[in-house]
């Protein structure tokens, strides 16, 4: 079977399209190639979904947790704190016991016992809560003659926020989001290990990088190539948060614009 024909076979097959059967003998680099990086659409999927949507959920835990009112702030504390101090790989087993339990009494939740959506919610969650405490420091490291000057120009409530604090809440926080965001799309892989079953028994990078290990009796070929797709992502991230970056700071000179520098997480 020549590469192009694998390709044709393979590619989508984390989506249900092309070859049913995985490849039984011979493992080429090509089927290597092809099948993990058929598998990293859902991880692409789990990670843009999850950063979108929890991007907006950080947003107003931030406002929450720096709000006066104790009924407010609270409930976002505590939020934060728990999906903080807990490991993620944890919360995927809860969460799928969870909806496991709901699914019993109300069927409307099946849905939920799937990786494609419970495994999802729980990164949604998960993310939210590290990016709240981010967008929350940077928050409150606002200076304050920003907001005098604010007040001085007759900015107040919504305008002052969405035209003066808003916008230089996020240039602060940036550098450390985009972080943030480079450890979402790693943190993808821990799907794999979750309770969650795939759809169909198709599951991502990591479940191809697996099969090949395991039947090629060779880890050191699947999992550099699994790596490598992780590296290419990453610089993708880095390049898509860069061109927000320098959005955000368009208005500044040159050398005064904050310079993104992305780091590595070893322990989360």
């Amino acid at each position: 079977m020549s590469c192009w024909q694998t390709v044709q076979d393979y590619a989508f097959r984390s989506l249900g399209y092309g070859e049913r059967l995985l490849p039984r003998e011979g493992y080429t680099l090509c089927e290597h190639f092809t099948l993990i990086g058929s598998g990293m659409i859902w991880n692409v999927y789990f990670g843009v979904l999850a950063l979108i949507s929890g991007f907006f959920f950080a947003n107003a835990l931030a406002v929450a947790k720096g709000a006066r009112n104790p009924l407010v702030r609270k409930p976002a504390e505590w939020f934060i704190f728990v999906f903080r101090g807990s490991p993620l790989f944890i919360q995927f087993f809860f969460g799928y016991f969870f909806f496991l339990t709901l699914k019993q009494s109300f069927p409307i939740f099946e849905p939920f016992t799937a990786a494609w959506l419970g495994a999802l919610v729980v990164l949604f969650l998960n993310t939210s809560a590290y990016s709240g405490e981010i967008f929350y420091g940077a928050l409150r490291s606002i200076p304050k003659g920003d907001v005098e000057a604010a007040d001085a120009y007759g900015f107040f409530g919504w305008p002052r926020f969405r035209r003066i604090i808003w916008p230089t809440m996020m240039r602060l926080a940036w550098p450390a989001y985009t972080n943030e965001a480079i450890f979402l799309f790693h943190a993808t892989a821990l799907v794999f290990f979750s309770g969650f079953p795939t759809w169909q028994q198709r599951g991502d990078a990591l479940y191809y990088a697996n099969y090949f290990a395991d039947k090629t009796f060779n880890p050191f070929v699947p999992y550099p190539i699994l790596a490598g797709y992780f590296i290419l992502l990453t610089l993708a991230v880095i390049g898509v948060f860069g061109f927000f970056n320098r959005r955000l700071n368009r208005h500044l000179p040159q050398e005064a614009r904050r310079k993104m520098k992305p780091g590595i997480n070893l322990f989360r």
